[in-house]
């Protein structure tokens, strides 16, 4: 278990209601715990759970366990509502994990058993859709209406943003790692070829290891070696820079973005990543409009933002939907004077 100095956050989420925030990822999940004044009074990762077809119970026990260690340790502050952030094949407004490839679960009510498991309400989504949308809110991505946010991490998607609204598609928009871009390896999916397969951060370490029977760390490892000359690791980053472009073409094709803003572990390659990924997209690319290849801004604790972000929008509806109650209930008195 890591604590994480709030200063990590990377943004100000500015005043508001006390909300408990999760994102869980692939290879790890992170909690926070923000104020009313938006401050994160705590901020923990872990190794995300994997327990098989248990796996979806193991996370959900981990959020309870989060949250009762952060109420114990901040008693003043009192969180009225969270977010949770799964990845996979999310249905928002069912609250249910429809499936993970690599966290092993299908149809899992995620929304129902965190709220039963916290006490609170919970608002549910899928991890890349809640980091784009701090992305979008508060980072890199804010000055552009018509936007793509792509997270490449041990997998890969991305948050569609259209005329200044979150594109969602029943939960099966911005799927982007599952695009066709090569004839192999296969994929967790059940493809083959697939952008994850190939350009992942864990699938360009798995390639290099395939590829030179050297067990590697991370794709980190793979570019340091390519840069120092390994032919093996040029080929395997090569290969992962031209199917990432390609797959952004048939993006610009297809939504024509301003902006493609890039987050999750590979974009911490800096120039190494943006500059070539920049050249091979601009020469596939033919009369299209050209996007701003950008870096997230937020960091890596965007989807714990988003989170954060998608609870106080969960207690604002409640609000909202109090308000007209209340102004009704106040109306009446004052009709029943005046027909006096």
């Amino acid at each position: 278990m890591n604590s994480l100095s709030s200063t990590a956050a990377g943004a100000e989420l500015g005043a508001g209601g006390a909300v408990l925030a999760f994102d869980v990822g692939g290879t790890d999940m992170k909690a926070a715990l923000i104020d009313g004044e938006g401050r994160i009074r705590a901020l923990e990762r872990r190794p995300t759970p994997h327990d098989g077809e248990r796996t979806a119970d193991a996370v959900v026990a981990a959020v309870g366990e989060f949250a009762a260690r952060f109420r114990g340790q901040h008693p003043d502050v009192e969180p009225l509502a969270a977010g949770l952030l799964v990845p996979g094949h999310v249905d928002d407004e069912a609250g249910v994990g429809v499936f993970s490839e690599n966290l092993d679960w299908r149809d899992y009510p995620f929304r129902d058993r965190a709220e039963a498991t916290i006490g609170l309400p919970v608002s549910f989504s899928h991890d890349v859709r809640g980091a784009g949308e701090a992305e979008h809110r508060l980072g890199a991505a804010a000055p552009f209406n018509d936007v793509v946010v792509m997270a490449i991490g041990t997998g890969i998607a991305g948050a569609i943003f259209i005329d200044g609204k979150l594109y969602a598609g029943g939960g099966m928009a911005g799927e982007m790692g599952h695009s066709r871009v090569a004839d192999g390896p296969a994929c967790a999916c059940g493809g083959v070829g697939c952008l994850e397969a190939v350009a992942s951060a864990a699938a360009i370490a798995r390639r290099y290891t395939a590829r030179t029977g050297i067990p590697i760390a991370g794709a980190k490892e793979v570019l340091d070696l390519a840069q120092s000359g390994d032919q093996d690791a040029v080929a395997i980053w090569e290969s992962a820079l031209d199917a990432l472009a390609l797959d952004l073409s048939h993006t610009v094709a297809l939504l024509a973005p301003e902006a493609i803003v890039i987050g999750g572990g590979l974009s911490q390659a800096g120039p190494a990543l943006f500059e070539p990924l920049a050249a091979k997209l601009d020469a596939i690319l033919t009369f299209h409009r050209r996007p701003l290849l950008l870096p997230a801004s937020i960091g890596e604790n965007a989807g714990v933002i988003g989170a954060a972000l998608r609870a106080r929008d969960l207690l604002d509806a409640d609000m909202s939907a109090a308000r007209p109650a209340a102004s009704a209930s106040a109306a009446a008195p004052a009709a029943e004077r005046a027909s006096a």
